[in-house]
């Protein structure tokens, strides 16, 4: 959908008084012009507070050594007032759609284990692990190289396209599917569910609240008969089954199985999906880099890091500080709500050598923030990582070039960092 906004120069940026800049004004997102905020705040104010905003106040972290202070530091900052900075009234209008609907609104954080604090969050990280660690991961690759070569082999040549319904939707709709032991011909409902979560009315597929919450209810009765049908069978190595099998969760609430069930389907969707559609696009934006990946397939591993890196798939995490704690000379105190950018952090000039390049054979490809740090760092990194490559690998057997024709649509997020289309052409094919 077209939105008709100010794009923000960076003039306007830094005729901006420090103490009225909100970094997570969802425009500059979907305008792609939140760079020289956070080059300005790493630069004059790498802790900076926004006292007054559509999330309440709260302060920003934009440098890597901070960030990374803050997110392995899970004994002063809690994850259990939710991991993403809320928007209060869009909050108040999907409870009381919920409410309208005769459902009663999680509990603010509640999205299954990544919200939960020591000790009760590894309990429910070491319930699912399996299912993602390297020996399951090497049993599911052959299914996803099959399935990678499907969707690329029935895509038009010649045509325009979108890239991101098309390739980034699909696969990873499979990869779920996989993982959850879900019915397979139903799987872009997984992917339709996680945009109804991730979306405010008028953007992706989400027309109003009621209809946000009605989808919430479907998901939520579909896992709750995938549960009872895994509880009541033999123990199996998906993600359902682990939960629903392992005595430190088969009793959790159906409040906490829910969370995790929207953690799963929300984290296996879109780092995976928006790196997809990110790299062809950059790799567009940036031929002398598409030129060595063609010339030497070895590149796709770090190609797939550095998109990563360079994409950032979720701008931020918040916390809540559970004591007061100084940082950068500043007292963030007790209950005040933190949001870790790692979309900055990536692009920290004291970290990262031409940290606004997109270098695809890095010397330390692996040198990015996009997974977090500490306790919460991605349960299913190596996942995403996995699918990252097998698709590269099967476009370059493929495919001598994608070749973007438009500009994408981003997502109106400041958490999702992704994209909603992105047209392009396959001129041939090998």
């Amino acid at each position: 959908m077209n939105i008709a906004v100010k794009v923000e120069t960076p003039e306007d940026v830094a005729a901006t008084p420090l103490e009225e800049l909100n970094p997570a004004r969802i425009d500059r997102f979907y305008n792609d012009t939140i760079w020289p905020v956070f080059e300005r705040l790493r630069r004059e104010d790498p802790i900076h507070y926004t006292p007054d905003s559509e999330y309440g106040p709260y302060w920003s972290i934009v440098k890597w050594n901070d960030i990374m202070a803050v997110d392995t530091n899970h004994e002063a900052f809690s994850s259990a007032e939710g991991i993403a900075l809320a928007n209060l009234e869009d909050q108040r209008k999907g409870e009381e759609a919920l409410r309208a609907l005769g459902q009663e609104p999680r509990r603010r954080g509640g999205a299954g284990f990544i919200t939960m604090d020591e000790p009760e969050h590894s309990v429910g990280r070491k319930a699912v692990s399996p299912t993602v660690a390297p020996a399951n991961i090497q049993t599911m690759s052959p299914v996803v190289r099959e399935r990678a070569g499907q969707i690329l082999d029935s895509l038009p040549i010649g045509k325009e396209f979108d890239w991101v319904d098309l390739v980034s939707k699909e696969l990873t709709a499979m990869t779920l599917a996989s993982l959850f032991d879900f019915p397979f011909e139903k799987r872009r409902k997984l992917t339709w569910w996680s945009d109804m979560v991730m979306n405010q009315p008028g953007h992706g597929p989400v027309e109003s609240w009621e209809q946000k919450g009605m989808a919430m209810f479907e998901c939520f009765g579909a896992f709750e008969e995938l549960w009872n049908e895994r509880i009541n069978s033999e123990p199996k190595n998906d993600l359902i089954s682990m939960m629903a099998h392992n005595p430190a969760t088969r009793d959790m609430t159906r409040e906490t199985y829910h969370g995790n069930v929207i953690l799963l389907i929300v984290g296996g969707n879109d780092t995976t999906r928006n790196t997809i559609s990110s790299s062809v696009y950059q790799l567009n934006k940036n031929p002398d880099q598409y030129a060595k990946l063609r010339a030497n397939p070895d590149l796709v591993l770090p190609m797939v890091s550095e998109t990563i890196r360079y994409q950032t798939p979720l701008a931020h995490m918040s916390r809540t500080a559970i004591r007061d704690v100084e940082i950068g000379g500043k007292t963030i105190k007790a209950g005040d709500k933190v949001a870790m950018w790692y979309i900055s952090g990536n692009r920290d000039e004291t970290m990262i050598e031409r940290p606004n390049e997109y270098i695809i054979d890095r010397e330390r490809p692996r040198q990015h923030m996009s997974f977090g740090f500490g306790i919460h760092r991605c349960v299913g990194n190596r996942v995403a990582e996995m699918q990252l490559t097998i698709i590269w690998e099967e476009i370059l057997k493929r495919f001598p070039e994608i070749k973007v024709v438009g500009e994408p649509v981003l997502n109106w997020s400041s958490f999702v960092h992704g994209f909603e289309s992105l047209p392009v052409i396959i001129p041939y094919r090998n």
